[in-house]
């Protein structure tokens, strides 16, 4: 076959990693200088892969739900649900903003939330059942305990069957029973609606009726206050002679007693006297200022007419006489005598007007001396009474306030007495209960779904959890991520009944390209090829090691190279010849015998035999001889291709012997069975004796193999145990 054959699906052919100095094959880092190991990343392809390789653990798992859900529907009860549809309306309170009435609704939220609280308390399944006497209802309760007890259990039961279910956005809720009897369910139901009503009834009443006696209570006692403060008032007043006579805006003053309105009176009069006096004084300074006054003048001029006229005559007559004449002296007498008069006159009318100004200026004053001395005398009074009065202030807002506080009690019992009646409910029943014509318990439909979905998420967790919790090599992603190796192959479980020989004969089959594919990524493991000493070795025995050998020597020698294949496990040899053996591997480390009389010539083309001969007492040791080196030395000296079928690593030391003096080991992991502790530590044990391993194989892919039970036990390797594994090949001498 070509190198460029079609390989199977799943085949990873690896180009070479690495090439130590000298041609010898190394891994990509060497032990000591791993880092750890990577944990795989849980994708879409890992979860298809394990769904895939779980799917009967799934399907059974979904099983054992859905067939447990129809039981349960057989096994259940038929339960019928009747519901009923409440309206809530919060109620209305009103509050006074600048003197003007306003209606505000408190906050729906916390409304709703009570009144659901309430339709779920033990109070209201109490009187529902005290209200159908559903204590005494065989069909709903049959205890033979007293009735108390039975009312308290019939209560729990309907709280634990009864739902409240809001309707969002609005104030709508539906409330249900559920009940074996679907009449039974639409009473209980109703009974629930109409207690509700009723209970919210009697509560808004006993609070309405609570005020008024509180309001009651209340007027009693500020009433006896107002009593007790009206008589302390009057009988002060009594006791200190204070009298009022009126008010000032409900405010008391000193004019509102006797004294302080006489006081007022006084005052008043005061001023006016006070005025007259001023001008009085005023009238008689002015008539001492002007001496004679208009009245004087015309008093007098009559006289003063005469005398003017008299005069006039004596200068004219003068011009003719001499003042001693006698008609001039009688006339000079006469003018002397009309002056004499004239003031004498004015003298008269002088006084007397002096003297009555003088008269109403003394009366004036006279008048105004008195006032103000009963002025003074009165605010002596006043001043006494401001003082007795403090008390009687007091006493008067105490009476005031006594009587306003009876007055808002008064007025507010008549409110409640007017409007703190029932009034409207709070809740209305919108639709009552009827009695449901199928149960909605069980629902079949929705049980198959439910076990379906359980099912589905058990088996899912299980396959997960167990893929998870077992931790062993499955894909070849975790060859390279937990093993750090290169996948150079992946091996299909054989299915029917055909012998491994004749898969490998079939060309086509699955078995066989896997291989083929396989003995590909050999040949490009190296810049060389194909090593010329190549390992085959496993982590635990039955994981197709010795399958994988025999495969991979028959394709090596199809395309025409001479391979040697040794049996190197000397505790349970996998090729026998069907005779008695007489060569051997075991032989020849035993001896100095040449390779070449040992090899036998098998039935397939191009492809010998050296087989394991006589079981030895103990094998490591002959495999730690020197002796072997030189075999494998001499094989690879006549033969293109030497494949060591080793035994396995864990419990043994043979395995990291042979991988010692071979070119190359490729490790046998079985898919699913082999787990990752244990390949790390047959990986860290050939790589501590010095092989170089050039990577791994996964074999029985995509298959479960039985129970993921991991009880390891020690490695019991020979002995008398099944020959099931044993590869019968028709090996002879050549000539």
């Amino acid at each position: 076959m070509s190198r460029n054959e079609i390989q199977p699906t799943g085949a990873n052919p690896i180009w070479p990693l690495a090439h130590a100095p000298g041609g010898d094959l190394s891994v990509a880092a060497p032990w000591s200088q791993q880092n750890g190991w990577n944990v795989p990343e849980l994708n879409l392809a890992a979860i298809w892969r394990i769904l895939s390789e779980w799917r009967w653990l799934i399907l059974g798992c979904v099983g054992v739900c859905v067939a447990g859900a129809i039981i349960v529907t057989l096994l259940t009860t038929p339960m019928y649900r009747a519901t009923a549809t409440l309206e809530m309306n919060p109620p209305q309170v009103e509050i006074m903003q600048n003197q003007k009435g306003q209606t505000v609704a408190p906050s729906d939220s916390a409304f709703l939330a009570t009144q659901y609280g309430l339709l779920k308390s033990r109070t209201l399944a109490e009187r529902v059942v005290q209200q159908l006497n559903l204590a005494s209802n065989p069909d709903f309760l049959n205890s033979d305990a007293d009735r108390s007890t039975r009312e308290k259990i019939a209560a729990g039961i309907l709280t634990g069957n009864f739902s409240v279910d809001p309707v969002p956005s609005s104030r709508l809720v539906f409330i249900s029973y559920a009940s074996p009897s679907p009449e039974l369910a639409a009473r209980i139901t109703n009974s629930f609606a109409d207690s509700f009503i009723n209970t919210n009834l009697e509560r808004r009443y006993e609070a309405s009726s609570y005020a008024r006696g509180f309001l009651q209570n209340q007027i009693t006692k500020v009433k006896s206050e107002l009593e007790k403060s009206e008589r302390q008032l009057v009988a002060y007043a009594q006791r200190q002679g204070i009298i009022n006579t009126s008010k000032v805006e409900g405010v008391n003053t000193d004019a509102n007693s006797l004294t302080g309105e006489s006081l007022v009176a006084l005052n008043l009069a005061l001023a006016d006297a006070q005025t007259k006096r001023i001008e009085a004084e005023q009238t008689y300074r002015q008539t001492l200022n002007s001496g004679t006054t208009s009245d004087v003048a015309q008093g007098t001029s009559v006289l003063r007419g005469d005398i003017a006229q008299l005069e006039s005559q004596y200068q004219e007559k003068l011009s003719s006489f001499k003042p001693d004449y006698p008609d001039m002296v009688k006339l000079r007498a006469r003018i002397d005598t009309l002056t004499a008069q004239t003031k004498r006159e004015s003298s008269t009318l002088t006084s007397g007007r002096v003297a009555t100004a003088l008269a109403a200026f003394r009366a004036a004053a006279a008048s105004e001396r008195d006032l103000q001395a009963r002025v003074n005398q009165l605010k002596g009074d006043v001043l006494d009474l401001r003082g007795r009065s403090i008390q009687y202030g007091i006493l008067q807002r105490e009476l005031d306030t006594n009587r306003s506080l009876y007055d808002a009690l008064l007025q507010r019992y008549k409110e409640i007495g007017v409007a703190g009646g029932i009034g409207s409910n709070q809740v209305s029943v919108v639709d009552r209960a009827e009695a449901p014509g199928s149960p909605f318990r069980p629902n079949l439909p929705f049980n198959l779904a439910v076990g379906l979905a359980l099912g589905l998420v058990t088996g899912v967790g299980g396959a997960l959890g167990v893929e998870f919790v077992n931790d062993t090599i499955k894909t070849p992603d975790d060859v390279r991520d937990k093993l750090r190796l290169a996948s150079l192959g992946v091996i299909p479980r054989k299915q029917g009944q055909n012998s491994l020989a004749e898969e490998l004969e079939d060309q086509g089959s699955a078995v066989s390209e896997a291989y083929f594919s396989l003995r590909t990524s050999l040949q490009f493991s190296t810049d060389s090829g194909a090593p010329k000493t190549l390992l085959i070795t496993s982590t635990r025995a039955a994981e197709g090691k010795s399958s994988t050998t025999l495969a991979l020597a028959q394709n090596f020698a199809r395309l025409g190279q001479r391979v040697l294949l040794i049996d190197g496990d000397l505790r349970k040899p996998a090729f026998v010849t069907g005779s008695e053996p007489s060569e051997g591997l075991s032989l020849l480390l035993t001896n100095q015998d040449p390779l070449r009389s040992h090899v036998l010539k098998t039935q397939f083309d191009n492809l010998w035999l050296v087989p394991c001969g006589p079981l030895p007492p103990n094998p490591a040791e002959l495999l730690a001889s020197p002796r072997l080196k030189s075999l494998v030395n001499e094989a690879t000296s006549h033969f293109d291709m030497v494949i060591v079928d080793g035994p396995p690593v864990l419990g043994l030391a043979d395995a990291p012997l042979l991988g010692g003096v071979c070119r190359a080991t490729l490790l046998v992991v079985e898919s699913g069975r082999t787990r990752t502790p244990a390949a790390k530590d047959a990986v860290g044990r050939l790589h501590a004796a010095g092989s170089h391993l050039i990577g791994a194989v996964l074999t029985k892919y995509r298959h479960r193999v039985g129970a993921y039970g991991y009880n390891y036990e020690p490695y019991r390797y020979g002995g008398i145990e099944s020959r099931e594994r044993e590869i019968r090949l028709i090996a002879h001498r050549e000539a």
